[in-house]
């Protein structure tokens, strides 16, 4: 749910910290990610200025982290002295930082069991754009939390549009 309604890049996901999610607010501030270098998890930069930004919560959002965060307490109990505290919103049984493919074979086998046909992780960013334009929110305010650098990525490259889109702008012309 985070991924679709957030818009997040796989890394940037997997390298928030809990410290970065503000749930009075509530809001999360994206200020680095997980990278795999040489085989290891490293946090890294942000990919560019722009990749720094603070996201408002919805409501629902807001909800399931806190559910969240429920679940993994009680992982944290069962694990005992194999908890390894890094502090990570998603992260394994046992504290550590998730490994990319172990996240991506867990997404395709949740689409399969849903029957969605099979998609990229980074599709979710894509779906985030277009729900958020088809809601008529501004490509400005999308731009923002996609923190692309550039409007033309946002618009060009994540707006997709669907045909009952342009069905309700010409419904406005009338």
């Amino acid at each position: 749910a985070v991924g679709f309604a957030l818009g997040l890049r796989q890394g940037e996901a997997l390298g928030l910290p809990w410290s970065a999610v503000d749930l009075a607010a509530p809001s999360v501030t994206i200020t680095r990610a997980l990278q795999r270098i040489d085989g290891k998890p490293r946090f890294v930069e942000p990919k560019h200025n722009r990749s720094r930004r603070t996201i408002p919560l919805p409501e629902t959002i807001r909800q399931a982290l806190l559910r969240h965060r429920a679940r993994q307490e009680q992982e944290r109990q069962r694990a005992g002295t194999r908890w390894k505290e890094h502090g990570l919103v998603f992260a394994s049984s046992i504290g550590t930082p998730l490994h990319p493919r172990n996240v991506l074979r867990h997404f395709h086998e949740t689409l399969k069991m849903l029957g969605i046909p099979r998609h990229r992780f980074h599709d979710m960013r894509h779906t985030a754009a277009t729900l958020l334009i088809a809601q008529g929110v501004p490509a400005r305010v999308i731009m923002h939390i996609l923190g692309h650098s550039q409007i033309s990525t946002t618009m060009d490259i994540y707006g997709h549009c669907f045909p009952e889109m342009a069905k309700d702008a010409m419904r406005v012309m009338d």
